[in-house]
């Protein structure tokens, strides 16, 4: 027996030593290096540079600039994974990493989403885009072996900065791929049209107080609930002012977002899309049609170049929810839904490694096989490449929201409307889960939507069974006709597709649901009442008047086939995804009290329409 635990104990010993030895890539074929670049007005950024150690021939640069630390720190640290993806790892790139002004081991005050100054007078205007022109002018004259050409790549908050290096207007940059970029805070992440995202509300203190001092760690701390049942904790915690005990006294960022709730000029000067012109660099959107942090950011950005810029200009739109085309999961799943396996490894070695190729490494010269738009069906599970997105084959179609729930093409002209209570104290979840893991939700943006057409203060619209396939290509437009008996009121539309009975059973679907008439949201959105006419002037509803309410929904690639449904859900709440409204109105809902927050009837007459964008 001793000599058999001898021999167990000498295999796990050896197994053990193997895991410790396991080779890292990046340690054996690169060398790194850690700098202080001078920004014009003296402010150090720190700088990681990883540089392939085969020095025969140069390569280009690729560069993330991050707000979330190019960790990890030190000469004998390495990750075990740089660049987009492995396949350009292993091609060989210089690959730089920077803290942004304000964050971790750089200098500076941090300004979350800093403003762009288009015309500088002198080394103290400075904003993310000198930050990247002087960080890129550093690395061109004093990084061995480089080519001369600098490409910028980031996801999400990075991928703002990307974003952001367009507007640097240096020579070397060549290629650019913002990825779920963030383009406007007040339609992306924490705010959608004008509603405040709850659901963020944790992430608040990531952007919120300042360092003191040059530091490898966080000096942050996040706000601890003690409880797994967000519903519950929103709910009985009450108005968004009773929220403030749980955050810190210095965190700047939760101050801006009570203090600025409108559409002011401290939301406005940090949007990019309005100086999105004569863009010169390639550019690649990538965004997923299930990211429920930051779908408008790639969309509009992109629509944005594409009308004032003559450059090369593309975009592609997975079935991804946040940032998931850089994992390496080999079956993507969005909550109960399937799509398909090796969809991102296809995404990373096929297109995106391919784009910084081409313009990095062949100088944009030989034949560029990627298309203008590269879009996933995600009802027909499937991709499809377009010269323009959307595509020009498509048209404009209306669906009436008419009497016994139906969704028609025809408005019946009758004068009628559905009508529901809408109360604070019971609002409509946004999803049946207890909670979100993570701070990103993910999986509501697939989810069966049974459980919320079932409550009463959900409106439900529905086509008959299609009698052939239909596949939405592009934005969708909710002209809705509502009153209240409230002076303000949110107004939640919902995408849905009705499976058939006969829908076979999945293993990847929840053990409590059935994919036999699943209700799978596709796309969905939310109008702050007040904000219906403007985002910068918000004003009340007149009591029980007839009002219009526009809703853009952003823009959705889906086919419902044949048997399927098209349904429309309408409601006032969606908790705790976004905050409350009281629905009577108030000048800022962050400073709304208790008793504010009243119960309302609303209306929704039958003849809104939902305009889809149909692809013939």
């Amino acid at each position: 027996m001793n000599k058999l635990l001898s021999i167990v104990f000498l295999l796990l010993t050896i197994s053990l030593t193997a895991q410790e030895k396991k080779p890292n890539y990046v340690a054996e074929n690169y060398t790194k290096k850690e700098v202080h670049i001078t920004m014009r007005d003296g402010s150090q950024l720190f700088t990681t540079i990883y540089s392939p150690k085969d020095t025969s021939k140069k390569y280009p640069i690729i560069m993330q600039r991050t707000p979330y630390s190019c960790s990890p720190y030190g000469l004998d640290k390495f990750d075990e994974s740089i660049a987009p993806n492995e396949v350009m790892m292993k091609e060989g790139y210089i690959v730089v990493y920077q803290d942004v002004r304000g964050r971790y081991m750089s200098d500076g005050l941090y300004d979350n989403m800093r403003g762009f100054i288009p015309n500088k007078k002198n080394n103290k205007d400075i904003d993310e885009a000198s930050d990247t022109y002087d960080t890129i002018d550093w690395l061109v004259k004093n990084v061995s072996n480089n080519n001369g050409n600098v490409g910028t790549w980031g996801i999400s908050y990075p991928g703002f900065y990307a974003s952001y290096s367009l507007l640097s207007n240096h020579p070397a940059l060549k290629a650019v791929s913002p990825q779920a970029c963030i383009s406007d805070f007040f339609f992306d992440d924490f705010h959608h049209n004008g509603a405040y995202l709850l659901s963020y509300w944790k992430a608040t203190p990531l952007f919120g107080p300042q360092k003191t001092k040059r530091t490898p760690d966080d000096w942050f701390t996040f706000p601890k609930t003690n409880t797994l049942d967000d519903y519950n904790f929103f709910l009985n915690a009450g108005p968004l002012t009773n929220l403030d005990s749980y955050m810190s006294k210095n965190d700047e960022f939760w101050q801006q977002l009570k203090d600025h709730s409108s559409y002011d000029e401290f939301w406005q000067k940090r949007g990019l899309l309005q100086h999105m012109k004569n863009i010169k660099p390639a550019v690649m959107f990538v965004g997923g049609w299930f990211d429920a942090e930051d779908l408008y950011g790639p969309l509009n950005t992109y629509q944005t170049i594409e009308k004032s810029s003559k450059n090369y200009n593309t975009i592609v739109m997975g079935p991804w929810s946040h940032g998931d085309w850089a994992r390496n999961k080999e079956k993507q799943i969005i909550g109960n839904i399937y799509f398909g396996d090796s969809i991102s490894a296809n995404f990373q070695k096929n297109v995106e490694a391919n784009f910084f190729h081409h313009f990095l490494k062949d100088n944009g010269k030989g034949e560029n096989t990627l298309p203008e738009a590269y879009v996933f069906d995600t009802g027909k599970k499937e991709w499809k490449s377009y010269d323009a997105w959307p595509p020009k084959n498509t048209e404009k179609q209306g669906y009436y929201l008419q009497s016994n729930e139906q969704l028609t093409k025809v408005n019946s002209n009758d004068g009628t409307f559905e009508e529901f209570i809408s109360d604070p104290k019971k609002p409509v979840p946004s999803s049946e889960d207890i909670s979100q893991r993570g701070i990103t939700p993910r999986k509501y943006m697939t989810d069966d939507q049974r459980f919320a057409a079932k409550r009463p203060d959900v409106l439900v619209f529905e086509t008959e069974a299609l009698d052939n396939d239909t596949t939405l290509a592009g934005e969708i437009l909710a002209q809705l006709q509502v009153a209240t008996t409230g002076t303000d009121a949110d107004w939640i539309v919902k995408i849905i597709d009705v499976f058939p009975n006969s829908e076979p059973e999945t293993k990847e679907i929840a053990p409590y649901l059935k994919m036999s008439n699943y209700h799978m949201m596709i796309r969905s959105e939310i109008m702050r009442g007040r904000f219906r006419n403007s985002f910068i002037k918000p004003e009340p509803f007149v009591p029980n008047q007839k009002t219009s309410v526009n809703i853009k929904l952003q823009d959705v690639f889906h086919t419902f086939k044949k048997g399927h449904k098209i349904q429309i859900q309408i409601q006032s709440t969606w908790f705790p995804l976004i905050d409350l409204n009281p629905q009577t109105f108030v000048e800022n809902i962050f400073y709304a009290k208790k008793e504010d927050f009243k119960k309302q009837t609303h209306k929704v007459y039958n003849d809104s329409k939902i305009e889809f964008t149909i692809l013939k």
